[in-house]
């Protein structure tokens, strides 16, 4: 599963500088960070354009407004968007404030997110 593990790690140290408890776990074709049991954000390398892509997890309030906004797309994998998950394109979050623009509405969102059942 191809992510950019220099974004994985810049993801874990804004974890740790803000006290957030968090496991990564591969899924949607790279690396997941859990935080509570419920996916927070990601990151995977685009197939097709080879771009690294930050998943977002900002629910549906914050979705509109966040897709209005440069290197923002909707998070697609069958061909239809996920209400409340956006990819911020690589352009978006390479500077650290962007990354941790994303991140904060990603921890902003969490407790309102439901878990995932138990398999």
């Amino acid at each position: 599963m191809p992510f950019n593990e220099s974004t994985a790690q810049r993801i874990r140290e804004f974890f740790l500088k803000n006290n957030t408890d968090f496991y990564e776990k591969k899924m949607f074709s790279g690396v997941c960070f859990m935080v509570d049991d419920k996916m927070c954000c990601g990151t995977h390398i685009d197939k097709e354009t080879e771009q690294d892509y930050l998943l977002c997890r900002i629910g549906e309030e914050a979705y509109a407004s966040a897709l209005e906004m440069d290197n923002v797309i909707p998070m697609e994998f069958t061909g239809k968007p996920m209400k409340g998950y956006v990819f911020v394109l690589e352009n978006g979050h390479s500077r650290a404030k962007d990354l941790d623009y994303w991140l904060g509405l990603c921890l902003k969102f969490n407790p309102l997110a439901k878990a995932s059942k138990k398999k």
